[in-house]
């Protein structure tokens, strides 16, 4: 029996300390594909859902908005009035 538990302590710690992938999403383009598979990632460099979704033909994959695209945000014009 303390083999059994010496085993799974073994196990565990083998598996917790497995390295862990960071998601990475590029600020820089609002559409991302989401690639499904044994290692799923996402893709993050498509201007436009409709060029995601023709590149995501036939594959594993989805397309969905960046949510953390940066949009650029026009200049704010204040207008004095005397």
């Amino acid at each position: 029996m303390p083999r059994a538990r010496f085993a799974l302590l073994a196990i565990g710690l083998l598996l917790a300390g497995a390295p862990a992938h960071a998601q990475t999403y590029d600020p820089s383009y609002p559409v991302c594909m989401q690639i499904y598979g044994p290692v799923g990632y996402f893709d993050c460099r498509y201007t436009s859902l409709e060029q995601c979704r023709f590149l995501a033909l036939g594959r594993s994959a989805t397309c969905v908005a960046n949510p953390y695209f940066a949009q650029k945000k026009p200049p704010r014009h204040s207008r004095r009035v005397n």
